[in-house]
């Protein structure tokens, strides 16, 4: 078998896989971008870089990437509305998403204000009991105790209803985000958000982190048009790129553009542990330097958003915005426990929802959707639940709860596969009266509606998704980068992909193949994860497969004997030497 000619046609994972093609002509053209590697132009090719752009790819700098501020629309004027409520002293509350995007936006902020010698009230809305975003309420209660101003961020520009109560009862609101809109603009004081329909900044694919790094920017080069500054200077807002980091990675914004710069540079800012909430949470945790993007994605984040879906939404805000070690060791201890408490919630709905699902293709394989529902499912972790799904049965999945102390209705939460736009179907649904409301984006989508209203939305779904069929079957296509022998598995290897990153949504890691190697030695970690040593009579390599025992793939893994595995190349330490190893996310038998 040639590499060009390697395929699998049906995996343990129940996937295909190909081996991608390579555009020859821009190969050689990046070859000489990247050391004369050829794995590394072949690797980088189907990023859509050219080769006149490789180095601002391989190497991002704020310098080159940063955005121009004047090219978002209203960024002036929410800048000089802020700036002057700053040096007045007026009462000023920011109103942030429950979520880590929301809780790194808040706590740039207020540091900006701290800076200035200004407190910045916090507002973090309930989930259970208000919702996502702001409400008439919510501002009613600001406007009560004493606000003149409000800064929305990672929500808002959807918020019509509230922003005409803010205006009724003068209360000025400057709204920063990034989500989609559509319709007439809402009324605010001054909207940024380069999601915008009359925006010209080209820089839509920013996390509202991304929005609010730009606005501080903003703020300062105000204030040096109008000579004014803190004891002490502006602010040095580059310290604060951590924060916007860690916003544009868990909140799964694509790498290219400004957000490779962010992410890229703030990780060097992280590494340094000098946000006090940051570190804490990081010794808490376990991890001592956070130095990664898998640090700040799968270790961090899912703690920082703990306090949002099982607890205490203002936590997260909090943790991040403080300077003192006591409070923000508390508060990480808090995160922490909580975050151990979403994982069990998660397990025990993610167990049923899996065998509702697993029910629902053995009725019907060729389902287009799966609808997964139950009291007393909270709606903090449907999410993840739905995401779990999606990736294990490669098929677009609803996850929906309701119950007593859940909230009035009940709630849902999909996912989707690529090709299927869930956000638009979902919209569609409460056009037709199917659910009370919901919407979202191409990838993933919320919903509300009365439990007796479930039957029909999924025999809505079925007939919906019908015209979808090849969409979903290309989301179970596993794309090859390249091929590996085990004995080229080496940190050395490791390091040189590594140059490649940061990697993350739109700029993902590559994915290998070991062909045709036979399984040694088997060993379960935890409750979920197994532990491989393969073989091809030259070398062995160390994998791990997280997540798999009681799969298909898990199972066949455990039974040995001679596979193709494909996965994504890390790298360990162990009493000082060093190896790399295969992350492996699927298998297919060898024969």
């Amino acid at each position: 078998m040639t590499s060009s000619s390697f395929s699998v046609s049906q995996s343990h994972g129940g996937r295909f896989w190909t081996l991608r093609e390579s555009d020859e002509a821009l190969v050689r053209a990046l070859t000489p971008e990247v050391g004369g590697s050829d794995l590394l132009a072949r690797l980088l090719a189907p990023r859509g870089v050219r080769a006149s752009d490789a180095q601002d790819y391989l190497k991002p700098t704020l310098r080159n990437a940063f955005p121009n501020p004047s090219s978002f629309a209203d960024m002036e004027k929410a800048a000089a509305l802020v700036l002057d409520a700053i040096v007045e002293g007026k009462a000023v509350t920011v109103f942030a998403d429950y979520d880590v995007d929301g809780g790194t936006s808040s706590a740039i902020l207020t540091r900006y204000f701290r800076a200035w010698g200004r407190e910045l009230g916090l507002y973090v809305p309930d989930r259970l009991k208000e919702g996502y975003g702001p409400s008439p309420a919510a501002f009613e209660a600001l406007k009560t105790t004493g606000a003149d101003l409000v800064i929305t961020v990672d929500c808002g520009a959807a918020a019509r209803d509230a922003l005409e109560h803010a205006a009724a009862i003068d209360l000025p609101v400057v709204v920063i985000d990034h989500h989609l809109m559509s319709g007439a603009e809402p009324p605010a004081a001054a909207l940024v958000n380069p999601n915008r329909p009359d925006d010209t900044s080209g820089q839509g694919h920013l996390a509202a982190a991304g929005v609010v790094y730009v606005f501080v920017a903003a703020l300062n080069r105000l204030a040096r048009e109008r000579g004014i500054a803190p004891d002490g200077g502006l602010p040095d807002i580059l310290q604060w790129l951590d924060l916007c980091a860690l916003g544009t990675l868990c909140d799964m914004s694509p790498l290219r553009g400004a957000n490779r710069a962010f992410v890229r540079q703030g990780l060097k800012i992280l590494e340094r542990g000098q946000n006090t909430g940051l570190r804490a949470l990081a010794d808490i945790a376990g991890i001592g330097k956070i130095e990664s993007v898998y640090h700040a994605t799968f270790v961090l984040g899912p703690r920082l958003n703990a306090g949002g879906r099982v607890g205490d939404p203002w936590l997260a805000a909090k943790l991040l915005a403080t300077e003192d070690r006591a409070e923000a060791i508390e508060i990480a201890e808090r995160l922490h426990g909580l975050n151990d408490e979403r994982k069990a919630v998660e397990a025990a709905i993610l167990e049923q929802a899996s065998v509702e699902a697993q029910k629902t293709l053995d009725a019907d394989p060729d389902a287009g959707i799966l609808i997964a529902a139950g009291e007393g499912w909270h709606p903090g972790v449907i999410g993840i639940v739905a995401g779990r799904l999606k990736d294990r049965f490669h098929l677009p999945a609803i996850v929906i709860g309701w119950g007593e102390g859940l909230g009035p209705v009940a709630k849902g939460s999909a996912r989707s596969v690529h090709g299927v736009n869930i956000g638009d179907t979902i919209a569609a649904a409460a056009k037709e009266g199917v659910i009370l409301s919901g919407g979202g984006h191409a990838m993933a989508g919320g919903l509300s509606l009365q439990p007796d209203q479930l039957p029909a939305l999924k025999e809505w779904m079925a007939a919906h998704m019908s015209e979808f069929r090849e969409e979903r079957a290309a989301a179970k296509e596993l794309v090859i980068d390249a091929l590996l022998a085990p004995a080229s598995v080496t940190p050395e290897l490791f390091d040189q992909v590594e140059t490649l990153g940061p990697f993350g949504q739109g700029a993902p890691q590559p994915v290998f193949a070991l062909r045709d190697v036979e399984i040694t030695y088997t060993r379960p970690i935890g409750e979920n994860h197994l532990k491989i040593t393969v073989e091809d009579g030259s070398a062995r390599v160390e994998c791990l497969i997280w997540r798999c025992m009681g799969t298909p793939l898990g199972d066949a893994l455990m039974q040995r004997g001679r596979v193709h595995l494909a996965g994504r190349l890390n790298d360990n330490e162990w009493n000082g030497r060093r190896t790399a190893q295969l992350d492996v996310i699927d298998a297919a038998p060898a024969d």
